[in-house]
């Protein structure tokens, strides 16, 4: 695919993101406001899960207290997940349902948390596997999520 062609793929992506956003805000009586548009652009452009200070630092033109503030919407309106495992920071992504299916890989030491996508066969079996478990228990499953604790390349050396 030549360069135009990516770049048109990605603000067509955008451009449904932004939609899809500003849509669960309305719901909830809430604007897609620009201070949103950013924290949504960073999230969208982050190679992780970021924290609140690591998302200040990418997008420097939030401020704090207002960042907080609209993380929080954002997390009730279904647009960003928060993800907490006991570090000092909570981190924050895109829901799963606006960026796919994934997992994480999780230092207990520095905190850092590294998305991890499984292959289909791999996916599927765990879906049946918790399929199994969830029915046994008079259980119906809608999704699952696992977290791999440990330590990352950098710690561990």
């Amino acid at each position: 695919m030549s360069r135009r062609g990516r770049a048109s793929g990605a603000a067509a992506a955008a451009a449904e993101l932004h939609r899809t956003v500003t849509e669960r805000l309305a719901n909830r009586d809430q604007r897609f406001t620009q201070g949103r548009r950013t924290i949504v652009d960073a999230l969208t452009t982050a190679h992780a899960p970021l924290t609140l200070p690591e998302l200040l630092a990418v997008a420097p033109s939030l401020a704090l207290s207002s960042t907080y503030r609209n993380l929080s919407i954002l997390e009730e309106a279904g647009v960003v997940r928060r993800l907490v495992h006991g570090g000092e920071h909570a981190h924050y992504e895109l829901a799963e349902d606006l960026t796919g299916h994934h997992h994480h890989l999780i230092c207990t030491t520095c905190g850092s948390v590294r998305d991890v996508t499984l292959d289909t066969k791999l996916e599927r079996s765990l879906d049946s596997a918790f399929d199994r478990v969830a029915g046994g228990a008079g259980f119906r499953a809608d999704r699952h999520a696992i977290d791999i604790y440990g330590e990352c390349a950098t710690c561990a050396s």
